[in-house]
């Protein structure tokens, strides 16, 4: 496991990289949501009521900040991430 203190825009999160035999998960920790990789289930997040986006096909938090977001929970939304923008401007809502 890797876990980073990365800054964008001046503010910082925590980037964290798992090795997992099939495939490295990634997650981008910001104090209001996160960003995680398509290894995690965006339905269990919206149960459990968390503030997340989800940019697929990354292996490191580098790819996850240049990557497109491809689904948001409810919560996400209503701080203003839709699909489409770069993880680095999504990260950014949940600083």
């Amino acid at each position: 496991m890797r876990i980073r203190n990365i800054s964008v825009g001046g503010k910082a999160f925590q980037g964290v990289e798992i090795s997992l035999p099939e495939a490295p998960l990634v997650l981008a920790l910001g104090r209001r949501g996160y960003l995680m990789c398509g290894y995690l289930n965006l339905e269990a997040a919206d149960k459990f009521r968390g503030t997340c986006a989800v940019v697929r096909g990354v292996s490191s938090v580098e790819d996850i900040l240049r990557g497109k977001v491809s689904a948001v929970s409810r919560r996400a939304k209503r701080l203003g991430v839709r699909v489409g923008m770069r993880g680095a401007q999504a990260i950014k809502k949940f600083l």
